[in-house]
């Protein structure tokens, strides 16, 4: 597996010992030699995927005013854990030996060699060397501690050290300022070739214009590159043996996006990430209009989860269209409406076609009613402007559920609304009813009904948990995802303890807690933008 190829750590006991011993040039890399620019230079230009990685120990600083100590402890540990099954049988510390010299990273994703028969991802790593003094230093040493006799061989005046190990082989070499690895030699011969003039990624226009463009963070750890999308996916799909390709259908999606920019960095609120898609200008795609985001304010502190968004009708219009080329789709859309004719309703017109406007669906922690067992219900609210079609819909499903004869239809009034309930002999299973003259909402269990229908003594969005979360996200978005961890914990240790079932580990647990919320909203700036920010809200460290 890659992961297990190329991780730095690693990286730095195999590549250093045959690399840096060879190389009499002792000046470090600079920084602008450590920049993704600089190590994309040294990058063949047919890689379709790139990761840089920040090895500034002031970027990854902010991390330690986060997690309480269980966590802290737990992390430390695992990485500690870590450094020891890399560094087994050495005398290596990876503090005092490893880390003074290693720079910047990159990771790049080559096409794979299509003439072996068995296919796995084609990894280059390339690493700034920012101190050959400290290199060549851990190089003796290790070299003195060394089991495994390495094979060396030359390719064009430069040396290439191969470790050979009980399944795989890591091959390494030094080039300039740079430490180049790979599982197979031809991507290090590769990069070789590259360094002496062959075009390379930072050559091409599209790897250009994601690094202009870049995505704006404080303290980034790492960026990821993405310039051709759908050759992407594609590639990563050849890469495994047993895939089957893309249909035609799916590829033609694919090709709407251009290309994918990302970026994690670390703030006062924890760790954010941002991903900007560009699309095709010349291809059919839809704009969609920023969410009004009001109706958070008719939930109370007790939800825990809620999804946002808007336009569910022209998602679905969507849907069918892209499914007239995709035969599978297209008989599951068929099948859909045949069962809704069924019961009397038209799917296009009485179920998709009068949600055209924000809607939300979220889950809110219950104590009593029906629902008291399972600790939580849900609720889905719709803002239309076709509130006839709406209440001629609703109406229809109210005649099918009361004409079961196990449940019983009937309205109330609550505080001058109108609210429908549908009642079994155990309590209210479901209620619906308008919050205004355009937003109806369906809710599961009596209670939320209750909720729902009046307005909450402290509303979701004066909360602290929801401000930390999702203050610092756009609030002109067309899409929202909000979770409160403390009260998602809460209800999972219940349910786990009424299933009468094991808790979660403790080192599971220990993270988790150690996070505030999580936090998405996705926005669009015209018609070939679209970005997609997430916070991963942490508890300060105390």
């Amino acid at each position: 597996m890659v992961g297990k190829k190329l991780l730095v750590p690693a990286l730095a006991i195999t590549a250093v010992a045959g690399g840096a011993i060879a190389y009499v040039h002792f000046n470090g890399a600079s920084g602008d030699e450590l920049s993704p620019q600089a190590l994309a230079k040294v990058v063949p230009d047919d890689a379709y995927m790139t990761a840089f990685i920040s090895m500034e120990p002031q970027n990854w600083a902010k991390l330690q005013k986060f997690g309480t100590p269980e966590a802290q402890a737990v992390v430390g540990k695992g990485f500690t854990d870590f450094q020891q099954k890399l560094l087994t049988d050495s005398k290596i510390n990876y503090d005092a030996d490893v880390k003074p010299w290693v720079g910047n990273v990159m990771l790049a994703v080559l096409p794979t060699d299509a003439a072996k028969p068995v296919k796995e991802s084609n990894v280059l790593l390339v690493v700034g060397i920012k101190d050959k003094t400290k290199a060549l230093s851990f190089a003796q040493k290790l070299q003195s501690e060394s089991k495994t006799k390495a094979i060396e061989s030359d390719y064009k005046g430069i040396k290439i050290t191969d470790y050979p190990g009980a399944k795989s082989s890591s091959y390494t070499a030094v080039v300039k300022n740079y430490l180049v690895l790979a599982p197979e030699k031809k991507a290090v011969e590769q990069a070789i070739d590259t360094v002496k003039g062959e075009p390379s990624l930072a050559s091409k226009a599209e790897f250009g214009a994601l690094l202009s463009k870049g995505v704006e963070m404080p303290n980034t750890i790492a960026r990821i590159y993405v310039p051709d999308y759908a050759g992407t996916v594609q590639q990563l799909i050849a890469s495994q043996s047993k895939a089957a390709p893309l249909p035609a259908a799916s590829l033609d999606q694919l090709k709407k996006v251009k290309s994918i920019v990302a970026g994690i960095g670390i703030d006062d609120a924890g760790i954010r990430m941002k991903t900007i898609a560009n699309l095709d200008p010349q291809a059919k795609t839809l704009e969609y209009k920023p969410v009004a985001g009001s109706v958070v304010a008719q939930f109370p502190t007790e939800t825990f989860a809620m999804l946002n968004g808007a336009g569910i009708s022209r998602y679905w219009a969507e849907t069918v269209e892209q499914s007239k080329s995709n035969p599978p789709m297209e008989q599951a859309i068929a099948q859909m409406r045949q069962s809704m004719q069924a019961a009397n309703l038209d799917l296009d017109k009485d179920i998709f076609g009068w949600m055209d406007g924000d809607f939300s669906l979220s889950f809110i922690t219950l104590n009593e009613g029906m629902l008291a067992q399972f600790g939580f219900g849900g609720v889905m609210v719709f803002d239309t402007s076709d509130r006839k079609t709406a209440e001629a819909t609703l109406s229809k499903i109210d005649g099918l559920v009361k004409g079961n004869g196990f449940v019983q239809v009937a309205d109330r009034d609550v505080q001058g609304k109108k609210i429908t309930e549908w009642q079994s002999p155990q309590g209210v299973l479901v209620g619906h009813g308008w919050l205004d003259q355009d937003s109806v909402f369906v809710a599961i269990g009596e209670p939320l009904v209750n909720v729902m229908a009046t307005k909450p003594a402290k509303a979701l969005d004066s909360s602290d948990a929801y401000k930390t979360v999702m203050g610092g996200l756009p609030k002109q978005n067309v899409g929202s995802f909000y979770l409160d961890m403390d009260q998602t914990m809460s209800l999972v240790n219940r349910t786990m303890l009424v299933a009468q079932k094991s808790s979660i580990p403790p080192e599971t647990a220990a993270v988790l807690n150690s996070i505030r919320g999580i936090g998405l909203a996705s926005t669009q700036a015209d018609k070939t933008t679209v970005q997609v920010e997430m916070l991963l809200a942490l508890k300060p460290a105390k």
